[in-house]
């Protein structure tokens, strides 16, 4: 490094002998627009991935496209199979939801929420003359580092944490004067929290969906008898009893399920939440971003943010234990800022994005009560609670949701240093509306993947005007402190808002239709609500009435459709709902409550991978603006290299 006596010595020769030229970035760009600078990035800088091939995947096809275009791109990619499935054993967080301490990234063991340094790569660029060579020196204050290389080649290195770095190379080439180039190197890491329910925590689209099997596997219906048996596709691998009559045990049939890189709560690296944070990863070269993911599927301000909650399924292991329960997750995040305080007491928590508040409303309550359509199912789901009606929903928006979102400031206040700006609340989009906001005309279609079901149009048009006019411009209220909302203090309560992306949703309701859909939606997804083979003899060997198997189908291919609709859901997921309480448990495998669940609980009614992709297009530049990320760079400073003192060479 140039020690600050030299540094002071070459402003002098500036104003004495004009043998430096100081420019700030933009000046020096202005003037000469082929001037050497020093240009760095941080390397894999989304720090939940642990190799840098699959930052670099995503950096690639991020080029000039939106999220939703690389979304589009990486799906063509993967053949419909999607980018994620082998990124999700190559977190720093385990299957559990555990953070590795220390996670080994790129070879080397880093403190995955407290970060020591971070790797970046510097390069000089400009008009660097041919065959010239670079004498580099990096100095965080305690002494620098300095390599000499062809000026060709790349620089990389570990900078400390919070600390600035001052780079200067001097650039020699034959009986050319020597120049210096200088610029100050500072990682910013951003760390930021994802809250929420289902919506946030990506469900509908496994890291790695469901492998199908072309054969049949048998259901029962609440009838009992054998003529309310159905065979629908059954999963790739298993080899257990397929007829109803001969069951098999649930650890045989969970070793071929999907997998998430969380099953308690169906955690995706779709989620608008994470392809939030890696965008800004990606988009922003400076900065590395620490992304702890906490939203969970069925979560409510009461059980699941503030208190805990039941887990969707238990992944499969050695113990056989299944834990029902997900801590809070303000108290995780809580622990985890804690626990970061203690070895970096300057370590905050920069952003929070959050989405909440439809299982407040039994929202998934009203989906049963469009959805399911037979007289014996609508009771019996009546009489578990499992349905809800607009009423009862309209009723706890009024009454309960206010107060609630009171309880959830006061408990976030704390984590964001009582700047409720920092949480971006990202809000829903209306699963039912097509062709420019026409809601969506109902039937089965989308929804024969088991006989009970029937997209009833009467209850589906109340539950959409429900959403548009009610549920939404209300939780809107709520999160920016106006229409009334509870607020103490209205400027500090303020969250950030997003909902842009409801006009892009608008149009790719779950019955949206294309004629670029994937050949095997057009062919064996009929319209008409008729797409299985209703015969039990021939279903058990073919259970799609186009003739086709059903492990042509590809949960990650761009479809017209962005919300998963129940067929979706059961070809992706096909969720065992091991989390339910012991009395709602399925019997056994073939049980007709697992028969309905196998439907609905891996995430029907919920956005696809391209829907998350439009939530996150909308949620980047909320987010960048809060983190003030589009703020002027720092400047660059070159000119003639001054004759070196002989105290600067040692």
């Amino acid at each position: 490094m140039i020690p600050v006596s030299l540094r002071r010595f070459l402003s002098g020769a500036l104003l004495l002998a004009g043998l430096l030229t100081v420019l700030p970035l933009q000046r020096a760009v202005a003037q000469d627009a082929g001037a050497m600078q020093i240009n760095w990035e941080v390397r894999n800088r989304f720090r939940l991935f642990r190799e840098e091939r699959d930052f670099l995947l995503h950096v690639e096809n991020a080029r000039n496209r939106s999220i939703l275009a690389a979304e589009q791109s990486l799906e063509l990619q993967s053949e419909g199979r999607g980018w994620a499935r082998n990124m999700v054993n190559r977190l720093c967080i385990d299957l559990q939801g555990r953070v590795n301490q220390p996670c080994t990234r790129d070879n080397v063991k880093e403190n995955y929420i407290t970060p020591i340094d971070h790797p970046i790569t510097v390069r000089l660029t400009g008009a660097v003359p041919v065959g010239a060579t670079c004498a580099w020196s990096f100095d965080d204050g305690d002494g620098p580092q300095t390599s000499t290389f062809d000026c060709a080649e790349p620089v990389n290195l570990r900078v400390r944490y919070g600390k600035q770095t001052v780079a200067s190379v001097d650039v020699s080439s034959g009986s050319d004067p020597s120049q210096r180039v200088q610029t100050e190197i500072q990682v910013r890491d951003i760390f930021i929290a994802g809250l929420g329910d289902s919506i946030a925590s990506g469900e509908g689209n496994p890291d790695r969906p469901l492998a199908l099997s072309d054969e049949g596997f048998c259901f029962r219906s609440y009838l009992g008898t054998a003529g309310g048996q159905y065979y629908r596709p059954s999963r790739a691998g298993f080899k257990g009893g397929r007829a109803c009559e001969a069951p098999d045990t649930l650890a045989n049939w969970q070793r071929y399920g999907a997998l998430w890189f969380n099953s308690p709560c169906h955690r995706s690296l779709y989620s608008y939440q994470a392809r939030t944070a890696l965008a800004l990863a990606v988009r922003y070269t400076h900065i590395a971003v620490t992304y702890l993911p906490l939203a969970c599927t069925g979560a409510s301000i009461s059980d699941g943010l503030l208190g805990s909650q039941r887990a969707r399924e238990c992944p499969p292991g050695k113990s056989g234990v299944c834990n029902t329960s997900v801590n809070a997750q303000v108290a995780e995040l809580r622990e985890a800022l804690t626990a970061a305080k203690k070895r970096q007491p300057d370590r905050n928590l920069d952003l929070v994005l959050l989405s909440i508040g439809a299982n407040d409303v039994y929202f998934s309550g009203l989906v049963a009560d469009v959805i399911v359509d037979t007289a014996t199912e609508r009771a019996l789901f009546r009489r578990s609670g499992v349905m809800a009606s607009v009423d009862e929903s309209r009723d706890a928006l009024q009454r309960e949701l206010p107060q609630n979102f009171v309880k959830l400031r006061e408990a976030l206040k704390p984590l964001v240093g009582d700047d409720l700006s920092h949480v971006v609340y990202v809000s829903y989009g209306n699963p039912a509306l097509a062709d420019g906001g026409v809601p969506c005309r109902g039937g089965r279609g989308g929804f024969d993947i088991h006989p009970a079901f029937n997209a009833d149009p009467q209850r589906l048009a109340r539950v959409s005007t429900f959403v548009d006019t009610e549920f939404l411009p209300q939780l809107k209220g709520l999160a920016t402190c106006t229409n009334g909302a509870l607020c103490r203090d209205p400027e500090a309560d303020r969250m950030t808002f997003v909902d842009t992306h409801q006009a892009a949703f608008a149009d790719h309701g779950f019955c949206a239709h294309s004629g670029n859909d994937p050949e095997f939606d057009r062919t064996c997804f009929a319209e008409n609500g008729q797409s299985f083979n209703p015969d039990i003899v021939s279903a058990a060997s073919q259970p799609m009435l186009c003739g086709r198997g059903a492990s042509e189908y590809r949960a990650y291919l761009p479809r017209a459709r962005w919300i998963r609709d129940a067929n979706d859901s059961y070809f992706a997921a096909m969720t065992y709902p091991q989390g339910l309480p012991s009395a709602s448990q399925p019997t056994d495998i073939h049980d007709a409550t697992w028969g309905v669940l196998s439907a609905v609980y891996g995430g029907a009614v919920h956005p696809s991978a391209e829907g998350h992709a439009a939530m996150a297009d909308a949620t980047l530049p909320a987010a960048s603006a809060v983190l003030g990320l589009d703020a002027v760079p720092p400047g660059v400073t070159r000119g003639l290299l001054a004759p070196l003192l002989p105290s600067a060479q040692q």
